[in-house]
């Protein structure tokens, strides 16, 4: 069985930073691409990073140079750092893994980022 638990969010003021953990089970997470998405209210989600077996890693334009993802393969967990946070990135916040075994995607059930003075 598949599991991907999100943790970290909360509200933080503009400018603030948050860092979101994603800890994966049931995938042979080393192989297996991650990534993160956000739903904001009426929008649709939209990738925000991505990080490859490989540790290649691919960003959205919106957050390029404020948010870093990684990954430890020896702890299953892919981690978003995301600093100098604005109002427009206040969503609900998607781990997502790729398995290229199962050939499907998995989700998590979403962390609520709130930016807000």
């Amino acid at each position: 069985q598949v599991q991907l638990v999100e943790s970290g969010g909360g509200l933080v003021q503009p400018g603030g930073s948050l860092h979101l953990s994603c800890a994966a089970s049931g995938i042979i997470f080393s192989n297996t691409d991650m990534g993160w998405y956000r739903q904001a209210p009426g929008k649709q989600r939209e990738l925000v990073a991505v990080i490859t077996g490989g540790d290649f890693t691919s960003y959205a334009a919106s957050v390029k140079g404020r948010f870093t993802i990684t990954r430890d393969n020896a702890k299953n967990t892919v981690y978003l750092q995301m600093d100098s946070l604005q109002p427009e990135d206040t969503a609900v916040y998607y781990c997502n893994a790729q398995d290229p075994y199962r050939g499907r995607p998995y989700w998590g059930q979403g962390t609520q980022v709130t930016v807000s003075s």
